[in-house]
Protein backbone atom coordinates (compact mmCIF):
# COMPACT_ATOMS: atom_id res chain seq x y z
CA UNK A 1 0.00 0.00 0.00
CA UNK A 2 0.96 3.52 -0.60
CA UNK A 3 2.58 5.56 1.70
CA UNK A 4 0.31 9.19 2.14
CA UNK A 5 0.27 12.10 3.43
CA UNK A 6 -1.45 11.30 5.83
CA UNK A 7 0.35 7.85 7.37
CA UNK A 8 3.54 10.27 7.78
CA UNK A 9 4.24 10.97 11.85
CA UNK A 10 5.74 14.49 11.23
CA UNK A 11 7.99 14.07 14.32
CA UNK A 12 8.98 10.82 12.66
CA UNK A 13 9.42 13.11 9.46
CA UNK A 14 11.39 15.33 11.25
CA UNK A 15 13.87 13.21 13.18
CA UNK A 16 14.55 11.29 9.45
CA UNK A 17 15.50 14.16 7.87
CA UNK A 18 18.05 15.64 10.96
CA UNK A 19 19.20 12.21 10.46
CA UNK A 20 20.06 12.78 6.60
CA UNK A 21 21.00 16.39 7.43
CA UNK A 22 23.67 15.32 10.04
CA UNK A 23 25.65 12.55 7.96
CA UNK A 24 26.02 15.68 5.17
CA UNK A 25 27.34 17.76 8.14
CA UNK A 26 24.27 20.35 7.81
CA UNK A 27 22.58 21.49 11.29
CA UNK A 28 19.00 23.40 10.73
CA UNK A 29 18.66 24.60 14.31
CA UNK A 30 15.32 25.53 14.15
CA UNK A 31 13.99 22.60 12.39
CA UNK A 32 10.70 21.50 14.46
CA UNK A 33 6.93 20.25 13.91
CA UNK A 34 5.13 23.01 13.79
CA UNK A 35 2.25 22.09 16.72
CA UNK A 36 -0.43 25.06 15.71
CA UNK A 37 -1.68 22.93 12.97
CA UNK A 38 -1.71 19.32 13.98
CA UNK A 39 -4.03 18.28 10.96
CA UNK A 40 -1.07 19.36 8.76
CA UNK A 41 1.21 17.36 10.11
CA UNK A 42 3.93 20.38 9.32
CA UNK A 43 7.52 20.14 10.17
CA UNK A 44 9.13 23.86 10.20
CA UNK A 45 12.55 24.04 8.36
CA UNK A 46 12.98 27.86 9.88
CA UNK A 47 15.55 29.93 8.92
CA UNK A 48 19.06 29.25 7.81
CA UNK A 49 22.09 31.38 7.15
CA UNK A 50 23.06 31.56 3.39
CA UNK A 51 25.80 29.46 3.63
CA UNK A 52 23.84 26.54 5.64
CA UNK A 53 21.31 27.32 2.47
CA UNK A 54 24.08 26.73 0.01
CA UNK A 55 25.62 23.72 1.45
CA UNK A 56 21.80 22.40 1.73
CA UNK A 57 21.29 23.04 -1.88
CA UNK A 58 24.96 21.18 -2.74
CA UNK A 59 24.11 18.22 -0.54
CA UNK A 60 20.58 17.63 -2.67
CA UNK A 61 21.94 18.24 -6.21
CA UNK A 62 24.92 15.95 -5.40
CA UNK A 63 23.89 13.63 -3.31
CA UNK A 64 25.33 12.89 0.41
CA UNK A 65 26.28 8.99 -0.24
CA UNK A 66 28.65 8.20 -3.04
Amino acid sequence: MATTEQDIDPYAAMETLRAALAEAGIVLPSLSVDTASPALRLVDLGRVRSDVAARLAQAIQTGVRA
